[in-house]
């Protein structure tokens, strides 16, 4: 009996989430040609249709939306079976897949890697920078070990250890015509004045929430793309906004006229680490935890 490869099983398993052979070969790190024809290869030795193709999309069919799901299971147990060897070694000396949020990982990971290779130089740390609900999926996929998020996040099929809390900071021009920030109350922010990130950042979830943010009406119809265009859209004064510590203290707002105010101590997100239920490496997870937690 022919069996399918790990290669193509995680092809197909990329190709399901993307449904773009582009985008599922660029994860991969391989050419376009070569990506479809592992998918080809794959049905041959199926013997079973999984991709529908067209010149303007990509659709899995129903018997291979079934077979993602058991390639999924496979590709898993396969990640079990190396966990286990590793957890042979002594703690964070094996490779460790860690994803990271972009709102934490540019403000986070420049002064935490230096003392982490340090104290662990056999390490082997590969990076993956994605939004939480990407990262979710790859974690689940096996195609990362852990990922670094902001809480809270509803998250299935894992375990999640918070690590400490980042509050977020009231953040305007310097004499703002918005609001008065010695005496800040957002009952008295006009309407469409906050600024936050799109929809799809938990950033902007985390400080509707934190910030009590309730009212719609206060939150401006333009959002920002990333923490820098959400500065300079401050930095011009076209309203205010609500920035998380551990930006702020990495000088992200250096050459900028922008200041920053102190918020309710409830106005905070937490930041936490998560991993697959069932993991056989859990010790080195939560040790690697310590020392996120204790050298951020």
């Amino acid at each position: 009996m022919n069996l399918p490869t790990v290669k193509q099983l995680r092809y197909f398993v990329s190709l399901a989430e993307h449904e773009h052979f582009g985008k599922a070969a660029t994860e991969c790190f391989v050419s376009q040609s070569a990506f479809s024809t592992a998918i080809k290869e794959l049905e041959q030795t199926l013997g079973a249709r999984l991709v529908d193709r067209t010149n303007r999309q990509v659709t899995i069919t129903a018997i291979g939306r079934e077979i993602a799901a058991r390639a999924r299971d496979c590709l898993g147990g396969l990640e079990q079976l190396v966990e286990i060897a590793q957890g042979q070694r002594k703690p964070l000396e094996a490779e460790l897949r860690l994803g990271v949020i972009p709102t934490i990982a540019p403000f986070l990971l420049p002064r935490l890697l230096p003392r982490l290779r340090r104290t662990y130089p056999h390490l082997r740390l590969l990076l993956v920078e994605e939004q939480t609900e990407r990262l979710h999926t790859k974690l689940l996929d096996g195609q990362i070990d852990l990922m670094l998020l902001a809480l809270p996040y509803e998250l299935r099929s894992t375990v999640v250890l918070p690590l400490f809390e980042d509050r977020f900071l009231l953040a305007c021009r310097d004499n703002t015509k918005h609001v008065d920030p010695e005496n800040y109350r957002l009952s008295k922010v006009a309407p469409e004045t906050v600024l936050l990130l799109e929809d799809g950042h938990c950033l902007r979830d985390h400080a509707l929430d934190a910030c009590r943010l309730r009212s719609a009406t206060k939150v401006s119809r333009f959002a920002a793309t990333s923490l820098l265009t959400l500065v300079e859209m401050v930095d011009a004064d076209v309203g205010i906004t609500f920035l998380p510590e551990m930006a702020v203290a990495t000088g992200l707002l250096k050459h900028t006229r922008i200041k920053t105010y102190p918020l309710s101590p409830r106005s905070h997100r937490t930041i936490g680490l998560a991993w697959r239920k069932g993991s056989a490496r859990v010790a080195e997870f939560e040790l690697f935890g310590d020392f996120l937690a204790d050298h951020r």
